[in-house]
């Protein structure tokens, strides 16, 4: 696919929303809360401008991607920013073509231009191992708890920068969504019906599972 990748601009706000609505609606949950999430996070003071992109395939948008700060901190309590990424959207008609692994490149070597030492995301390991992203357990990074999730995904973008110490990570409070806020701001689109997906229960059990 001959895609084009350009960085987000306001025109685009409601079209991208739109995007991720559909691309993960009743996905992980009836209905979403990503398009809801990518509203606010551009208001928040931990959004990265400089790290949204659309995809656009003759000339209509089919994917975008999102960065937040985030951080870890060892036990001596020095800090590390670090880089988190989602959502990640692509309609789902032009899903498993190669468009989100696309914006995933260009964004990667962004960060690594910008000398930001690691990528900590959430995210299914059959998704993003494939870029290069290892359990955190391999970094000893944690979460607030000392849990290692399943679903916790650390890229090195620096060789051995987490090496010889434990880590906790913290990823910004901008996802944090409640339920109600979702709700109300999700009149804004036509109604879509919210219904059981097995990979709802899939999620579920990734997200309580750790290593």
């Amino acid at each position: 696919m001959d895609i084009l990748i350009r960085p987000e601009t306001e025109n685009d706000y409601f079209e991208n929303e739109t995007v991720t609505r559909e691309a993960f609606w009743n996905l992980y949950v009836p209905g979403c809360n990503e398009h809801y999430l990518v509203y606010v996070l551009r208001k928040h003071a931990d959004y990265l401008t400089e790290f949204s992109f659309v995809a656009e395939y003759q000339n209509k948008i089919i994917g975008n991607i999102f960065y937040a700060r985030s951080h870890v901190i060892n036990e001596h309590n020095q800090r590390k920013d670090t880089l988190t990424f989602g959502p990640v959207s692509v309609l789902p008609e032009f899903q498993r073509k190669g468009v989100g692994s696309a914006m995933i490149g260009h964004t990667v070597e962004i960060a690594k231009q910008k000398n930001y030492p690691a990528i900590i995301i959430y995210g299914s390991p059959s998704n993003y191992c494939k870029h290069g992203f290892k359990s955190c357990k391999d970094y000893q990074i944690s979460t607030k708890d000392g849990r290692y999730p399943y679903s916790m995904l650390v890229l090195e973008l620096q060789k051995d920068v987490f090496q010889n110490h434990s880590w906790k990570y913290y990823d910004s409070p901008v996802y944090d969504i409640q339920d109600a806020e979702v709700e109300e701001y999700d009149k804004r689109f036509p109604p879509k019906a919210k219904e059981y997906r097995y990979t709802q229960e899939e999620f579920a059990i990734a997200i309580r599972a750790s290593l």
